[in-house]
């Protein structure tokens, strides 16, 4: 695949996907979720020892970023990588020369 032939739309999408997750509590939230884990906010707060307002910050920011999905189940919500793919995405970004 050559330069020219990736979409204006994919690549601001990604773009926006990898800054959403550049944020060290963001990739927290997700090296938690990894491995199709479906966890509440209560579940990664308390796994994380930050404050609830500041998780649901950020898992609002991935959900928003078509990072995350949510999951409600009574008075639950349950959060969960959206793609299968993102570890790939990890793989790569960690094999890139900087």
């Amino acid at each position: 695949m050559k330069v020219k032939d990736i979409k204006i739309e994919q690549l601001e999408t990604a773009a926006n996907m990898l800054k959403a997750m550049s944020h060290p509590v963001r990739i927290a939230i997700l090296s938690i979720l990894e491995e199709g884990k479906k966890l509440t906010v209560t579940e990664i707060y308390e796994k994380l020892k930050i404050e609830q307002s500041a998780t649901s910050h950020h898992l609002g920011i991935l959900k928003d970023k078509g990072i995350l999905a949510s999951k409600r189940d009574g008075k639950n919500t349950f959060y969960f990588l959206k793609h299968d793919s993102l570890s790939k995405i990890i793989e790569c970004i960690s094999n890139c020369p900087v």
